[in-house]
């Protein structure tokens, strides 16, 4: 069985929550791509619509949305996700991970889209205290 830590943002108040998926709605979410919005009934969020902006490995290696399908590579990065540069016009070839979910992700960033009817506040209240920034 897939475990992952999504960390969910809601957007009106900026904080964000650390929820464990897994079982059969961990499985539901292989397959899709950074950008997609899914259901929220998938980390326990029903009625919301909530868009995947990213995730990382258990390596801690990120996923870009310009490197299409789950696999791993090693691409030359200027500046960006992935790769920050310490003077103007430096260049590293390190790795990252494509825009779909698989198996070896471990954590997905998530933003609420759309919200329904229950706050989150109130949803993840029983025992989930909203991660830190």
């Amino acid at each position: 069985m897939v475990d992952f830590k999504t960390i969910v943002n809601d957007v009106k108040t900026g904080k964000s929550y650390n929820v464990a998926v897994s079982g059969h709605h961990a499985n539901s979410l292989i397959g899709k791509n950074i950008g997609e919005v899914v259901d929220g009934i998938f980390v326990g969020l029903p009625g919301y619509k909530l868009k995947i902006t990213g995730g990382s490995d258990s390596n801690g290696t990120p996923m870009r949305k310009d490197l299409p399908g789950p696999r791993k590579r090693k691409l030359l990065l200027s500046d960006g996700l992935g790769f920050h540069e310490k003077y103007p016009g430096e260049r590293k070839r390190t790795a990252v991970r494509g825009s779909a979910i698989s198996a070896e992700i471990v954590q997905i960033n998530m933003a609420i889209a759309e919200y329904g009817p229950k706050s989150v506040e109130e949803t993840f209240a029983s025992g989930e205290a909203p991660a830190e920034k």
